[in-house]
Order: structure tokens, then C-alpha cells, then sequence
């Protein structure tokens, strides 16, 4: 805590310092001779050469990297692997640059939230975490460097050992299997077994929780077989996974009958405080598009506090969390200036920000010189202004264009509290409409309420803009989560959701709406497990099982083909949306 005092009432003084020694190291590298920095190490100088950039820029010089070409291209320190964002250019996956040192001052940031966490729960240090964690396979580029995901990287780095001081539930070979099946269902048990020790539980993302819970709801009874007699199911095949659990496992009929006990009751609600009665709180990311499963766990949880710890990416790690009790819609992070150098891009119509037309795996565009000098430092953004964040790294990355766009919360001392708002491509346009993710969110949500009074919610969901028909219009698939108290839905309903949504998009939007220019939006309703289908579809083909993330739009063919095989019934929005003239005029 002392340290974050320190860091954050200095704020400037280091990012001033933190520039001036990745220039320094780097002062050689081609990157930056080919700019002509020519060892210069002052702000002044960084920032009227180097150029603002996004991904595309520098994928000529991470292909050579990943070939084999070791001349220092991008660092001076060798890069010691990979990390793999899950967004991708061009249809490759991107690939970010990382040293050992990078790696080193990430797991420094990692422990920055355990004095945070220990003084909201008192005694959380005492037990265990039942934390949902799993590794994705891993690639080697020509060179021979790993290309790995970050979760991936950290579990396989980490010197984490089974025994009294394992801070998990679960043992590292459980972390390490990457059968899915296998891993979720090792985890689980570990967790189950040792339900009184469980202080805290959650996984990277929200949708990654729910899908362990619900992976219990389907398989409780297999789990409470194997508590019962006190061994593990022929269906874990890995010797490793096996040998690993059974040094936790112990029969014990009387645990296997009160988890049997609570799982076949009709509600779910509160799953969590009833199996693992010591809970404190649940640890997952919330912010974003994670908020709309916020009441998915609050059913599970039956109100246990929601801690988004941490903030960061492959890129970069940002900020921390020091209001863990905050509310999840008012989940702010304190950026850390130590962690790299920051700049952060207005939001506005001259540099693309929300507004820019983009699919939704694009990178921004290049900003012209006029733009660039709009970038401001991280102790000059303003209270309630959405930016778009920019990094400089010890790793290699310069002036990088991350793609979060976030908003001034507050200040600690004199670094700036961000909420994250959203990924800043545009998801939906048939016209020169654009509808953004954090747009999406929003209406959705809005619709979502018309459901309140039948005990129903929106699970989760996706969305596309469909043009095989002229005019377009937008699809939504809906997957509604039931309980027993739950009543039918009118199809009426279902059609004011739809019109609650359009009333709730931009005034473009709703201008082509009029205009005839973009017919009714759509929902279909799909079946129930429809997006844990798509979830193992996109792990099929390779993406991680911690971060993944249910697309918010989608435009893959057989993604599309999915949903569509699995609709149970369709509704459109029964008439055109409120919209007035605007106009601007300049003098």
C-alpha cells in the first residue's frame, strides 16, 4: 500500500523517467534508429518522431522476430516468447512480444492487489481459492519462441506446488491438462472436496465462471460419486491429472450426501454460500460486455461481492482495483505508472473513436500528425472524458494503439481511476449506421428489463447484421436463463424488447429506421447451451478457455449456422422508432 502511495502522488516524475529508460535501453533498436529518435530520450523529442501505431505497423517486423532474426529489431533484452491477443489481423493471430523482465515486473503488478484484497476481507489469506484456471495448447513460430496466451504463460511459468501451501484448490496438473473436460471436472472435485477451505472462488472472465457451474449442474452426480468412495472417474484419463487429485481426495459420504443433497433441489440460487459456506466473494472480471452475466452470478452467488481485481492485457498491464467492494458497474482502476509509459487518445469523430466503421476484429486506423499532437499524458486526462488508451513498453511496444477505450473515474493522488467502456471497433453498420459494443450493451440491457416480471433474464448473447436481404437489418440471438418461478413470455413482449432496443440506438439508426433504409430489428430465441456450443466450437479452433469471450457480433458462417440451427422462435420490432431531425449548423 505503501508502494501505490508512492507511485500514484508521483505520478508524472515517473512516467517522465519510465520513457527516459525504455529510450535509453532501446536507443539502439531499428525501431526506433528508423524513426530517428537518434538516442534522444526526452518526451518532447519521443513524441514529435515516433508515430502513433496500431498492430498492422509493426506485424513486418514481429514476422521477422518470429523467423528467426535476433538483431535487437524492437528491444535490446532477447524476446523470450510470445503472447497471442485474442483479437487478429488479417485472420493471424497477433502476436506480442515479451521478455523475461516484462514478465518478471507483471507477476511484481500481480501481487499489488493481495495487501488491497487482505484489508477489504480480513483473513482471506488463510484459506483457499476455488479459482477456475485453464491453458490453452501453445505454438512455436520458425524461430523456435513459444506463441502462447498470457494465462497460459503465467500457469506454465509459475513455481506454483501442490501441498499445504498451494494457495488453489485445485494442483498445478489440473491447471496443466488442456482437455477441457478433464481439467473443469479436476477442478471442480478439488474444490468440492475441499469445500470448508474455499475463501474465494471465480475464474478470469464471468462467462468462465458460469460455464464451471453449470458444468456442475450437469455433472454433480458423477462429482459426488467420486467424494463418496473416494476416487476419481475412469473418464480422467490423464495419469497426472489423476495422481494429482487423488493426493487431495479423501472418501467422505457425509460431504458426498449434502452436495447430492443441494444440488437436486429445484433452485439453484445461492449454489455457492450453500456448498462453499466460507465464501467472501467471488473473483471475476465484470466490466464490459462481462457485466451483462453480473446477475447470472448474483443468483449463483446470492449476493456475494463481485471483485474485479485487476486490469491489463497481453499488451500491457494497466491498473488495479482499490475499491474491490465498489458496485461492478462502478469497478474503476487505478493505472500504475510504473508499469509503462501511457498517452491516451480523446475520443472524438476526428480520430475514429466509437464512431469509426470497423468490423469487429479491425484496428483503428493510422492518425495523421494533427491527431497525434491530440494525445495527452496520464496526469492530463479530465475527470469524465473517454479515452483511448496508448502504451509504450519495456517490451518493445511504441506509442501502441491498444484498442480499450476507457473513462476518467477519479484520481488516486494523482493517477487517474479508469472504467473500462469498451473495445473500440464498431459491431453492427448496414448503412452508415454505427453501433458500438458498449451501445449494444446498453440496449440490451434496457430490453432485458421487459422480462423482470416473468423471472426471466438474457443469459447471454450475440448479434450480426444481416444484408442477404435488402434493405439489412439487425439480428439478435437471445438465450434467456429460466428458474422454477419463471412464467411464458407473450410473443408481445418479445416485440417490445425488440423496439426497446431500437429506441435505444443512436440517432443514425433510428434516421435509417425511418428512412426505410434498415428493416425491424430481429431476436432469436435459441435454445438453452447454444453459446456453450459456441464457446467449444471457438476452442475447437484454438482459442483459450480463459479468455475466451462471447462475441457481441458475429460473422462466421458456421458460427452463424449454429445459432440459426438451434432458434426456437423469432420476433421483430412492430414499428419504426421515435426519431427528429438534427442538424448542425457552422458559421
Amino acid at each position: 500500500m505503501e508502494f501505490i502511495e508512492k507511485v500514484t502522488e508521483n505520478a508524472d516524475e515517473i512516467q517522465t523517467r519510465v520513457l527516459a529508460e525504455i529510450l535509453s535501453r532501446n536507443s539502439n533498436v531499428e525501431y526506433l534508429k528508423r524513426h530517428g529518435l537518434d538516442g534522444h530520450t526526452d518526451t518532447e523529442a519521443f513524441k514529435k518522431v515516433v508515430p502513433v501505431i496500431s498492430y498492422e505497423d509493426i506485424q513486418p517486423d514481429i514476422k521477422r522476430i518470429a523467423n528467426g532474426d535476433s538483431s535487437p529489431i524492437l528491444c535490446c533484452e532477447p524476446i523470450s516468447e510470445f503472447l497471442t491477443s485474442s483479437g487478429t489481423s488479417g485472420g493471424e493471430r497477433k502476436l506480442v512480444p515479451m521478455t523475461g523482465e516484462e514478465l518478471r515486473r507483471r507477476e511484481s503488478f500481480n501481487n499489488l492487489s493481495t495487501p488491497v484484497m487482505t484489508q477489504c476481507f480480513p483473513g482471506i489469506d488463510r484459506g483457499k481459492a476455488m479459482n477456475f484456471l485453464f491453458v490453452a495448447s501453445e505454438s512455436k513460430t520458425p524461430s523456435g519462441l513459444l506463441a502462447r496466451q498470457a494465462i497460459t504463460s503465467l500457469l506454465r511459468n509459475s513455481d506454483l506446488k501442490d501441498g499445504p501451501d498451494n494457495p488453489f484448490t485445485s494442483p498445478r496438473d489440473s491447471f496443466l491438462c488442456e482437455d477441457y473436460f478433464q481439467s473443469v471436472y479436476s477442478q471442480m472435485l478439488c474444490g468440492l472436496c475441499q469445500n470448508k477451505q474455499v475463501l474465494r472462488a471465480g475464474a478470469i472472465f464471468a462467462a468462465g465462471f458460469i460455464r464451471a457451474i453449470r458444468f456442475l449442474e450437469e455433472h454433480w452426480s458423477l462429482l459426488c460419486n467420486d467424494i463418496r468412495t473416494g476416487s476419481v472417474n475412469s473418464l480422467i484419463t490423464d495419469p497426472l491429472v489423476r495422481e494429482a487429485v487423488m493426493r487431495i481426495l479423501r472418501p467422505d459420504p457425509e460431504l458426498a450426501d449434502l452436495i447430492e443433497s443441494e444440488c437436486r433441489k429445484d433452485s439453484w440460487q445461492g449454489i455457492i454460500p450453500r456448498l462453499w459456506p466460507n465464501t467472501m466473494y467471488i473473483s471475476v472480471i465484470v466490466t464490459g460486455t462481462m457485466s451483462q452475466y453480473v446477475p447470472t452470478i448474483d443468483y449463483y452467488g446470492n449476493g456475494l461481492p463481485l471483485v474485479s481485481t485487476l486490469y491489463g492485457s497481453s499488451e500491457c498491464y494497466f491498473g488495479i482495483n482499490l475499491n474491490p467492494l465498489s458496485k461492478p458497474s462502478d469497478v474503476s482502476y487505478t493505472f500504475i505508472p510504473t508499469m509503462a509509459y501511457f498517452e491516451f487518445l480523446p475520443v472524438n469523430e476526428n480520430n475514429g473513436g466509437r464512431d469509426e466503421v470497423t468490423d469487429s476484429t479491425s484496428v483503428p486506423k493510422s492518425l495523421d500528425g494533427e491527431e497525434q499532437q491530440e494525445l495527452v499524458d496520464l496526469v492530463n486526462v479530465k475527470l469524465g472524458h473517454e479515452y483511448e488508451v496508448v502504451v509504450t513498453t519495456y517490451a518493445g511496444l511504441y506509442r501502441y494503439r491498444v484498442g480499450d477505450v476507457l473513462r476518467v473515474a477519479g484520481f488516486k493522488n494523482n493517477a487517474p481511476q479508469f472504467n473500462f467502456v469498451c473495445r473500440k471497433n464498431v459491431l453492427l453498420s448496414i448503412d452508415s449506421d454505427k453501433t458500438d459494443e458498449a451501445e449494444l450493451q446498453n440496449a440490451v440491457k434496457k430490453a432485458a428489463s421487459n422480462l423482470i416480471p416473468f423471472n426471466i433474464c438474457v443469459a447471454d448473447y450475440t448479434s450480426y447484421a444481416d444484408t442477404t436481404q435488402v434493405p439489412g437489418h439487425y439480428v439478435l440471438y437471445w438465450e434467456l436463463s429460466q428458474n422454477e418461478l419463471s412464467n411464458p413470455v407473450p410473443p408481445t413482449v418479445f416485440q417490445d424488447c425488440c423496439f426497446t432496443i431500437e429506441e435505444s440506438f443512436a440517432s443514425m439508426y433510428r434516421q435509417h429506421r425511418n428512412s426505410k433504409t434498415i428493416s425491424p430489428l430481429e431476436i432469436r430465441i435459441v435454445e438453452a447451451g447454444t453459446f456453450d456450443k459456441i464457446m467449444d466450437y471457438a476452442i475447437s479452433l484454438g482459442a483459450s478457455n480463459n479468455q475466451y469471450k462471447t462475441p457481441r457480433c458475429v460473422k462466421s458462417e458456421p458460427i452463424i449456422e449454429l445459432l440459426d440451427t438451434r432458434v426456437m422462435s423469432c420476433y421483430f420490432s412492430p414499428k419504426c422508432p421515435q426519431w427528429t431531425p438534427q442538424w448542425n449548423y457552422k458559421n
